[in-house]
């Protein structure tokens, strides 16, 4: 009986979210490939500024290249998924080294950014908006 020795190399998960954009973030050590949903991150993240919103959190910690991420994200809209992604990150960067959590905290990658949309009230169209006033 032979013993196989497979490396088993250590993934870190977390979720990001934000607005209602949730992203699951899976991260292991490696090349620096990013995957969102199947596509790599500059075809999902159309432009550069969704992309620098996305990947903001390796940057500040220096490990752009030598990390592995593959990340499911669902609902919201296209800036929602970018942060979304970029919370999910930190928060798995923050499990593989709790050393990091300090810059991160520091530049506010860690904090869920608790705005939502207000929902709408009855008898007003909108959530804040009132149905102009005539006094004649």
């Amino acid at each position: 009986m032979s013993t196989l020795t497979k490396k088993v190399e250590e993934v870190f998960v977390a979720v990001g979210r934000r607005k209602e954009a949730s992203a699951r973030v899976r991260l292991t050590r490696g090349s620096g490939e990013i995957v969102v949903n199947g596509r790599e991150l500059e075809t999902y993240c159309y432009s550069d500024e969704l992309v620098n919103l996305s990947v903001a959190p390796l940057k500040e910690v220096g490990l752009l290249k030598e990390v592995d991420i593959t990340v499911n994200v669902k609902g919201g809209g296209p800036n929602g998924q970018a942060i979304a992604i970029s919370h999910g990150i930190a928060r798995a960067l923050q499990k593989m080294d709790a050393e990091l959590r300090a810059p991160l905290k520091k530049k506010g990658y860690i904090r869920r950014d608790p705005r939502a949309k207000e929902r709408k009230k009855v008898g007003q169209p909108g959530a804040r908006r009132k149905f102009q006033f005539s006094k004649r």
